[in-house]
C-alpha cells in the first residue's frame, strides 16, 4: 500500500485504554490542510504524554498509508520515525483563535448527533465534529477498578516496545504516567433540529480531562469536583464549545467524545447598530 506525506493539525488526544487485540495506546485525530479528518494509529504513548513531542493545535508532518487492519476510513497508519512537528502549537487568545477558527471553518460542523450516526451507518464517518445546543450536565462515576492491573499495564506497553526497547527506569516512567484515572465522565447534553429537542449522552476521553482531574485532584484533595465541574459545566459551555467524537473500533456504533473544542464566542450583534447604515 502507497505512503503518502500529509501536514496534519492535532486537535485530538485521548487518555489511554488498554486493548488485548490493537494495543492502541491512545487515538491521535487531527485535520489536514485541505479540511479533512484523520486518525493516527499506532501512535505510541510517549508521543502523547503532557510534556512530550507534539501537542493539541500543533502541526505535524509525517508519512502515513492507510491502515490495513481498521476499516474506518479516515485511520491510518503513521511512519513514527517519519514525524516532525512545527515548531510550537498554534497560539489560543485574540490573537490566536480567528487563525484556529479559519481552519475549522474547512470541517463541516453538525447540530445533532443523530444525522452523525445516521452517516456512520451508511458507510460514512466515524469521526464527526458537533456544535450541541447546551450542556445539561456532568456525570461523574467511579470508576470500576481504581487502578490498571498487571495485565492492563502489559496491554497499554506492548505497542511501546514495537518502537523501542526500554530499560528497566524508563518502563517504570511510562507506567507511572500511565495512571488510571479512577472516576468516568459523561456529558448529558441536548441538540435542536427542526424545532425539537433531543438528549444524548457521551463519555469523555480527551486527554485534557485526565489532565485537569489530576490538577485539581493535586490542588483541592477530596474537594476536587467542585472545581472540576466548575471548568466543564460552566467554563467551557459558557464558549463556543464543540465536540470532536469518534468511534470506538472493536464496538462500530458506539462513539466517544474524544476531544473538547472550545472558541470564544462571537461578539453578539448590536441590534441598534445595523439601523445607522
Amino acid at each position: 500500500m502507497a505512503s503518502f506525506t500529509e501536514r496534519v493539525l492535532i486537535l485530538c488526544k485521548t487518555y489511554p485504554s488498554p486493548s488485548a487485540k490493537y494495543a492502541e495506546t491512545s487515538c491521535v485525530a487531527g485535520m489536514t490542510e485541505d479540511g479533512r479528518l484523520i486518525r493516527l494509529y499506532p501512535v505510541p504513548f510517549r508521543l502523547v504524554a503532557d510534556d512530550q513531542q507534539f501537542k493539541k493545535w500543533q502541526w505535524i508532518t509525517a508519512h502515513f498509508e492507510k491502515a490495513r487492519d481498521d476499516h474506518r476510513p479516515e485511520s491510518h497508519r503513521v511512519f513514527v520515525d517519519t514525524i516532525a512537528c512545527d515548531a510550537d502549537p498554534l497560539p489560543a487568545g485574540k490573537q490566536g483563535w480567528p487563525q484556529r477558527a479559519e481552519l475549522l471553518a474547512k470541517l463541516p460542523v453538525y447540530s445533532d448527533f443523530a444525522e452523525i450516526e445516521r452517516l456512520r451507518a451508511a458507510g460514512g464517518a466515524t469521526l464527526a465534529l458537533l456544535r450541541p445546543a447546551r450542556i445539561i450536565g456532568l456525570d461523574i462515576k467511579k470508576a470500576d477498578s481504581p487502578t490498571w492491573t498487571d495485565e492492563e499495564k502489559e496491554k497499554l506497553l506492548r505497542l511501546q516496545r514495537q518502537f523501542e526497547l526500554f530499560d528497566e527506569v524508563e518502563e517504570g516512567k511510562q507506567i507511572r504516567l500511565l495512571e488510571k484515572l479512577p472516576y468516568d465522565f459523561h456529558y448529558r447534553y441536548e441538540c435542536e433540529l427542526d424545532g425539537q429537542t433531543f438528549a444524548y449522552r457521551h463519555k469523555l476521553v480527551d486527554w485534557e480531562i485526565g489532565a485537569l482531574y489530576r490538577n485539581v485532584h493535586r490542588k483541592h484533595g477530596d474537594n476536587w469536583e467542585a472545581a472540576f465541574r466548575a471548568k466543564l459545566e460552566q467554563d467551557l459551555p459558557s464558549k463556543d464549545l464543540m465536540f470532536l467524537l469518534g468511534t470506538i473500533h472493536r464496538f462500530p456504533g458506539q462513539w466517544l467524545l474524544i476531544s473538547l473544542i472550545y472558541p470564544p464566542k462571537p461578539p453578539a450583534e448590536n441590534p441598534n447598530q445595523a439601523g445607522l447604515f
